[in-house]
C-alpha cells in the first residue's frame, strides 16, 4: 500500500511484486506514468489500472504502455478476483517462456560444441 505514485514506485523498486493495482489518478505520479516506470524496472510485472472517469484515450494509452487491464470503478469483487488471477497466470507464463527461451538457446549453443567434440574424439580414436 502506498499513499502516492512516488511511494509506490519506491516500494516496488525495493520489494518487486508480480502484480500492481493502481488508480489512474493518484498524487505525484499518475497511474500511467507509474505503469511505465514499473515496466522499466520489471517488464513482466502486470499492472491493473482503475478509474472513476473512463476515457477511451487513457484506456488505449494504458494498454499500449503494457497495462494488463483497465477497470472502471466500482469494480465487482468477483471481476477483480478474476482479473488478478488472470494477471498472475500471465505473469507466470511469461516467466516460464523466458526460462524456456533461455534453455532453448543454451541447447542450441551447446549442441555444436558437443558435435565438434564428438567429431574430434572420433578422429582421435582412429
Amino acid at each position: 500500500v502506498a499513499k502516492d505514485g512516488e511511494e509506490a514506485l519506491e516500494k516496488f523498486e525495493e520489494f518487486p511484486v508480480d502484480l500492481v493495482l493502481t488508480d489512474l489518478k493518484i498524487p505525484r505520479i499518475d497511474g500511467v506514468s507509474l505503469l511505465e516506470q514499473i515496466k522499466n524496472v520489471d517488464d513482466n510485472t502486470e499492472v491493473i489500472l482503475f478509474t472513476d472517469y473512463p476515457e477511451v484515450e487513457s484506456a488505449v494509452e494504458a494498454m499500449k504502455k503494457g497495462a494488463f487491464d483497465y477497470l472502471i470503478k466500482p469494480v465487482e469483487l468477483s471481476v477483480l478476483k478474476l482479473k488478478i488471477e488472470q494477471g498472475l497466470v500471465k505473469r507466470n507464463v511469461g516467466i516460464s517462456r523466458s526460462a524456456l527461451k533461455g534453455l532453448n538457446w543454451a541447447m542450441i549453443i551447446s549442441v555444436p560444441i558437443w558435435l565438434l567434440l564428438g567429431i574430434f574424439l572420433a578422429n582421435l580414436l582412429k
